[in-house]
Protein backbone atom coordinates (compact mmCIF):
# COMPACT_ATOMS: atom_id res chain seq x y z
CA UNK A 1 0.00 0.00 0.00
CA UNK A 2 1.46 3.35 -1.06
CA UNK A 3 1.54 6.25 1.35
CA UNK A 4 2.01 9.90 0.54
CA UNK A 5 4.66 12.22 1.96
CA UNK A 6 4.63 12.88 5.69
CA UNK A 7 2.37 15.81 6.51
CA UNK A 8 1.82 17.94 9.59
CA UNK A 9 -0.96 20.30 10.64
CA UNK A 10 0.45 23.84 10.77
CA UNK A 11 -1.58 26.78 12.07
CA UNK A 12 0.88 29.60 11.49
CA UNK A 13 4.29 30.41 10.07
CA UNK A 14 5.61 33.65 11.54
CA UNK A 15 8.60 35.33 9.97
CA UNK A 16 11.12 37.79 11.41
CA UNK A 17 10.77 36.73 15.04
CA UNK A 18 13.45 38.11 17.36
CA UNK A 19 12.56 36.44 20.67
CA UNK A 20 12.39 32.67 20.20
CA UNK A 21 15.99 31.74 19.59
CA UNK A 22 19.17 33.31 18.29
CA UNK A 23 19.03 35.92 15.53
CA UNK A 24 16.17 36.47 13.11
CA UNK A 25 13.91 33.43 13.00
CA UNK A 26 10.96 31.84 11.28
CA UNK A 27 8.51 30.25 13.73
CA UNK A 28 6.54 27.23 12.56
CA UNK A 29 3.54 26.54 14.79
CA UNK A 30 2.24 22.96 14.79
CA UNK A 31 -1.39 22.44 15.79
CA UNK A 32 -2.43 20.37 18.80
CA UNK A 33 -1.44 20.39 22.46
CA UNK A 34 -1.93 17.95 25.36
CA UNK A 35 -2.23 20.89 27.76
CA UNK A 36 -5.19 23.24 28.08
CA UNK A 37 -3.51 26.18 29.81
CA UNK A 38 -6.10 28.65 31.05
CA UNK A 39 -3.86 31.54 29.96
CA UNK A 40 -2.98 30.18 26.51
CA UNK A 41 -2.16 32.99 24.09
CA UNK A 42 -2.58 30.71 21.08
CA UNK A 43 -5.90 28.88 21.65
CA UNK A 44 -6.01 28.04 17.95
CA UNK A 45 -3.05 25.74 18.64
CA UNK A 46 -4.77 23.55 21.25
CA UNK A 47 -7.05 21.42 19.08
CA UNK A 48 -5.46 18.80 16.82
CA UNK A 49 -8.14 19.45 14.19
CA UNK A 50 -8.65 22.14 11.57
CA UNK A 51 -10.92 24.91 12.93
CA UNK A 52 -12.86 27.85 11.55
CA UNK A 53 -12.21 31.36 12.86
CA UNK A 54 -14.73 34.16 12.34
CA UNK A 55 -14.20 37.87 12.93
CA UNK A 56 -17.60 39.64 12.74
CA UNK A 57 -15.92 43.04 12.53
CA UNK A 58 -14.49 42.10 9.13
CA UNK A 59 -17.75 40.71 7.76
CA UNK A 60 -19.05 42.77 4.81
CA UNK A 61 -22.60 41.57 5.40
CA UNK A 62 -25.24 39.69 3.47
CA UNK A 63 -26.37 42.70 1.44
CA UNK A 64 -22.95 43.31 -0.07
CA UNK A 65 -21.71 39.72 -0.10
CA UNK A 66 -23.40 36.66 1.37
CA UNK A 67 -21.26 34.18 -0.54
CA UNK A 68 -20.73 32.05 2.56
CA UNK A 69 -24.49 31.61 3.08
CA UNK A 70 -24.92 29.98 -0.30
CA UNK A 71 -21.71 27.95 -0.21
CA UNK A 72 -21.77 26.28 3.23
CA UNK A 73 -22.60 22.59 2.69
CA UNK A 74 -23.55 22.13 6.36
CA UNK A 75 -25.88 25.10 6.70
CA UNK A 76 -23.67 26.40 9.50
CA UNK A 77 -23.54 30.02 8.26
CA UNK A 78 -26.63 31.90 9.38
CA UNK A 79 -27.80 35.46 8.61
CA UNK A 80 -28.25 37.93 11.44
CA UNK A 81 -30.88 40.39 10.28
CA UNK A 82 -30.15 43.06 12.87
CA UNK A 83 -26.55 43.61 11.80
CA UNK A 84 -26.64 42.32 8.24
CA UNK A 85 -23.69 40.12 9.08
CA UNK A 86 -23.57 36.38 9.52
CA UNK A 87 -22.96 34.11 12.47
CA UNK A 88 -21.61 30.56 12.71
CA UNK A 89 -23.57 27.66 14.15
CA UNK A 90 -20.65 25.80 15.72
CA UNK A 91 -22.78 22.70 16.26
CA UNK A 92 -23.09 22.30 12.49
CA UNK A 93 -19.74 23.62 11.29
CA UNK A 94 -17.16 20.98 10.32
CA UNK A 95 -14.47 23.55 9.38
CA UNK A 96 -14.42 22.37 5.75
CA UNK A 97 -13.18 25.82 4.72
CA UNK A 98 -15.49 26.34 1.74
CA UNK A 99 -16.81 29.60 3.22
CA UNK A 100 -13.30 30.82 4.07
CA UNK A 101 -12.11 30.26 0.51
CA UNK A 102 -14.88 32.55 -0.76
CA UNK A 103 -14.69 35.26 1.92
CA UNK A 104 -13.29 38.45 0.30
CA UNK A 105 -12.63 40.23 3.60
CA UNK A 106 -11.06 37.24 5.38
CA UNK A 107 -13.65 37.48 8.12
CA UNK A 108 -13.77 33.69 7.83
CA UNK A 109 -10.48 31.81 7.99
CA UNK A 110 -9.62 28.14 8.17
CA UNK A 111 -7.15 27.59 11.02
CA UNK A 112 -4.77 24.76 10.26
CA UNK A 113 -3.20 23.65 7.01
CA UNK A 114 -1.77 20.24 6.20
CA UNK A 115 1.76 20.70 4.87
CA UNK A 116 4.59 18.40 3.84
CA UNK A 117 8.09 18.76 5.26
CA UNK A 118 9.31 20.15 1.93
CA UNK A 119 6.53 22.76 1.87
CA UNK A 120 7.48 23.97 5.34
CA UNK A 121 11.18 24.08 4.53
CA UNK A 122 10.56 26.05 1.34
CA UNK A 123 8.84 28.78 3.36
CA UNK A 124 11.60 28.74 5.98
CA UNK A 125 14.31 29.01 3.30
CA UNK A 126 12.82 32.23 1.95
CA UNK A 127 14.60 34.14 4.73
CA UNK A 128 17.90 32.25 4.59
CA UNK A 129 19.75 35.50 3.93
CA UNK A 130 18.55 36.91 7.25
CA UNK A 131 19.63 33.74 9.06
CA UNK A 132 23.13 33.93 7.60
CA UNK A 133 23.61 37.53 8.70
CA UNK A 134 22.00 37.23 12.15
CA UNK A 135 22.72 33.65 13.22
CA UNK A 136 19.00 32.92 13.12
CA UNK A 137 17.00 30.05 11.72
CA UNK A 138 13.92 27.91 12.32
CA UNK A 139 12.04 27.60 15.60
CA UNK A 140 9.47 24.81 15.89
CA UNK A 141 6.63 25.71 18.22
CA UNK A 142 2.95 25.02 18.87
CA UNK A 143 0.69 24.01 20.45
CA UNK A 144 3.04 21.24 21.40
CA UNK A 145 5.13 20.35 18.34
CA UNK A 146 5.91 16.89 19.68
CA UNK A 147 2.24 15.93 19.54
CA UNK A 148 3.19 15.54 15.87
CA UNK A 149 6.56 14.03 16.72
CA UNK A 150 7.38 12.25 13.45
CA UNK A 151 6.68 15.39 11.43
CA UNK A 152 8.52 17.65 13.88
CA UNK A 153 11.61 15.46 13.81
CA UNK A 154 11.70 15.41 10.00
CA UNK A 155 11.32 19.20 9.78
CA UNK A 156 14.23 19.65 12.20
CA UNK A 157 16.32 17.02 10.43
CA UNK A 158 15.75 18.56 7.00
CA UNK A 159 16.44 22.10 8.19
CA UNK A 160 19.63 21.06 9.93
CA UNK A 161 20.73 19.13 6.87
CA UNK A 162 20.47 22.36 4.89
CA UNK A 163 22.56 24.30 7.38
CA UNK A 164 19.66 26.10 9.07
CA UNK A 165 19.96 26.72 12.82
CA UNK A 166 17.14 24.92 14.65
CA UNK A 167 15.31 25.57 17.91
CA UNK A 168 12.48 23.72 19.66
CA UNK A 169 9.84 25.08 22.04
CA UNK A 170 8.18 22.37 24.11
CA UNK A 171 5.99 21.82 27.15
CA UNK A 172 7.84 18.56 27.76
CA UNK A 173 4.49 16.75 27.98
CA UNK A 174 5.35 13.93 25.60
CA UNK A 175 7.06 10.53 25.54
CA UNK A 176 10.76 10.75 26.34
CA UNK A 177 11.66 9.00 23.08
CA UNK A 178 9.99 11.76 21.07
CA UNK A 179 11.63 14.52 23.11
CA UNK A 180 15.07 12.93 22.78
CA UNK A 181 14.73 12.47 19.02
CA UNK A 182 13.67 16.08 18.46
CA UNK A 183 16.20 17.62 20.83
CA UNK A 184 19.03 15.70 19.20
CA UNK A 185 18.26 17.80 16.09
CA UNK A 186 17.68 21.13 17.88
CA UNK A 187 20.56 23.56 18.33
CA UNK A 188 18.60 25.38 21.04
CA UNK A 189 15.82 24.21 23.38
CA UNK A 190 13.09 26.13 25.22
CA UNK A 191 11.28 24.14 27.91
CA UNK A 192 8.25 25.36 29.88
CA UNK A 193 7.75 24.79 33.60
CA UNK A 194 4.41 26.29 34.63
CA UNK A 195 4.33 25.21 38.29
CA UNK A 196 6.37 23.17 40.75
CA UNK A 197 3.64 21.05 42.35
CA UNK A 198 1.64 18.61 40.25
CA UNK A 199 -1.76 19.56 41.70
CA UNK A 200 -1.22 23.22 40.87
CA UNK A 201 -0.01 22.30 37.41
CA UNK A 202 -3.12 20.20 36.80
CA UNK A 203 -5.36 23.04 38.00
CA UNK A 204 -3.85 25.44 35.49
CA UNK A 205 -3.21 23.18 32.51
CA UNK A 206 -5.44 20.12 32.90
CA UNK A 207 -2.54 17.67 33.25
CA UNK A 208 -0.08 16.72 36.04
CA UNK A 209 3.59 17.55 35.66
CA UNK A 210 5.50 14.46 36.85
CA UNK A 211 6.37 13.41 33.31
CA UNK A 212 7.30 16.98 32.38
CA UNK A 213 9.77 17.41 35.23
CA UNK A 214 11.18 13.93 34.69
CA UNK A 215 11.69 14.69 31.00
CA UNK A 216 13.50 17.90 31.89
CA UNK A 217 15.84 16.02 34.21
CA UNK A 218 16.58 13.39 31.55
CA UNK A 219 17.04 16.11 28.95
CA UNK A 220 19.69 17.82 31.05
CA UNK A 221 21.55 14.55 31.51
CA UNK A 222 21.30 13.52 27.84
CA UNK A 223 22.35 16.90 26.38
CA UNK A 224 24.72 18.46 28.93
CA UNK A 225 26.06 21.12 26.54
CA UNK A 226 22.98 22.00 24.49
CA UNK A 227 21.68 25.57 25.05
CA UNK A 228 18.59 25.11 27.22
CA UNK A 229 16.27 27.78 28.56
CA UNK A 230 13.51 26.97 31.04
CA UNK A 231 10.59 29.40 30.93
CA UNK A 232 7.74 30.13 33.30
CA UNK A 233 4.75 32.24 32.25
CA UNK A 234 3.87 34.43 35.23
CA UNK A 235 0.10 34.30 35.64
CA UNK A 236 -1.62 36.58 38.20
CA UNK A 237 -3.47 34.56 40.82
CA UNK A 238 -1.81 31.32 39.76
CA UNK A 239 1.98 31.35 40.10
CA UNK A 240 2.88 35.01 40.62
CA UNK A 241 4.20 34.61 44.17
CA UNK A 242 7.78 34.59 45.45
CA UNK A 243 7.25 31.16 46.99
CA UNK A 244 6.11 29.61 43.70
CA UNK A 245 8.91 31.09 41.60
CA UNK A 246 11.45 30.21 44.27
CA UNK A 247 10.17 26.62 44.35
CA UNK A 248 10.65 26.28 40.60
CA UNK A 249 14.12 27.82 40.77
CA UNK A 250 15.08 25.46 43.58
CA UNK A 251 13.95 22.51 41.49
CA UNK A 252 16.13 23.73 38.64
CA UNK A 253 19.05 23.72 41.08
CA UNK A 254 18.70 19.94 41.39
CA UNK A 255 19.12 19.30 37.66
CA UNK A 256 22.30 17.61 36.41
CA UNK A 257 23.45 20.75 34.60
CA UNK A 258 23.00 24.53 34.72
CA UNK A 259 20.07 26.05 32.85
CA UNK A 260 18.96 29.54 32.00
CA UNK A 261 15.66 30.55 33.59
CA UNK A 262 13.30 33.10 32.06
CA UNK A 263 10.10 34.63 33.42
CA UNK A 264 7.49 35.61 30.84
CA UNK A 265 4.77 38.08 31.91
CA UNK A 266 1.17 37.12 31.12
CA UNK A 267 -0.46 39.24 28.43
CA UNK A 268 -3.94 39.58 26.95
CA UNK A 269 -3.05 39.50 23.26
CA UNK A 270 -4.69 36.10 22.88
CA UNK A 271 -8.13 37.21 24.13
CA UNK A 272 -9.62 38.11 20.71
CA UNK A 273 -8.62 34.71 19.33
CA UNK A 274 -11.01 32.90 21.66
CA UNK A 275 -13.96 34.93 20.39
CA UNK A 276 -13.01 34.25 16.76
CA UNK A 277 -13.02 30.52 17.51
CA UNK A 278 -16.38 30.76 19.28
CA UNK A 279 -14.85 29.86 22.65
CA UNK A 280 -14.92 31.60 26.04
CA UNK A 281 -11.64 33.09 27.26
CA UNK A 282 -10.94 31.52 30.70
CA UNK A 283 -9.03 34.55 32.01
CA UNK A 284 -10.83 37.34 30.17
CA UNK A 285 -9.99 40.74 31.61
CA UNK A 286 -7.13 39.52 33.79
CA UNK A 287 -4.51 42.25 34.14
CA UNK A 288 -0.86 41.45 33.38
CA UNK A 289 1.65 41.43 36.24
CA UNK A 290 3.24 44.79 36.94
CA UNK A 291 6.88 45.50 36.01
CA UNK A 292 7.61 45.87 39.71
CA UNK A 293 6.25 42.42 40.51
CA UNK A 294 8.17 40.88 37.62
CA UNK A 295 11.40 42.45 38.86
CA UNK A 296 10.70 41.15 42.37
CA UNK A 297 10.07 37.62 41.11
CA UNK A 298 13.25 37.74 39.07
CA UNK A 299 15.17 38.55 42.25
CA UNK A 300 13.53 35.59 43.98
CA UNK A 301 14.65 33.25 41.22
CA UNK A 302 18.16 34.68 41.33
CA UNK A 303 18.52 33.83 45.01
CA UNK A 304 19.54 30.33 43.87
CA UNK A 305 22.48 31.30 41.63
CA UNK A 306 24.55 28.13 41.75
CA UNK A 307 23.02 26.64 38.60
CA UNK A 308 20.25 28.99 37.53
CA UNK A 309 20.65 32.27 35.67
CA UNK A 310 17.40 34.19 36.09
CA UNK A 311 16.31 36.49 33.29
CA UNK A 312 13.15 38.40 32.53
CA UNK A 313 11.71 38.53 29.04
CA UNK A 314 11.54 41.85 27.25
CA UNK A 315 8.01 42.65 26.17
CA UNK A 316 4.67 41.04 26.99
CA UNK A 317 5.17 37.41 25.96
CA UNK A 318 3.96 34.17 27.48
CA UNK A 319 3.72 30.67 26.00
Amino acid sequence: METGPLRGLVFNIQKFSLHDGAGIRTLVFLKGCPLSCRWCANPEGISSSVELAFDPAKCIGTKECGRCLEACPSGAVLPVSASGRVEIDRTRCDACGVCADLCPSRALEQVGRWMTVDEVIRVVEEDSGFYARSGGGLTLSGGEPLLQAAFAVEVLRTARGQGIHTALETSGCCPWEDLEAACSLADEIFFDVKARESAKHRAGTGVPNERILENLRWLCARFPDRPLRVRTPVIPGYNDTPSEIRAIAEFLETLPRPVEYELLPFHRFGEPKYARLGKPCPLEGLAPPSPGLMASLKRCAAETPRRTQANMAEGPRSP
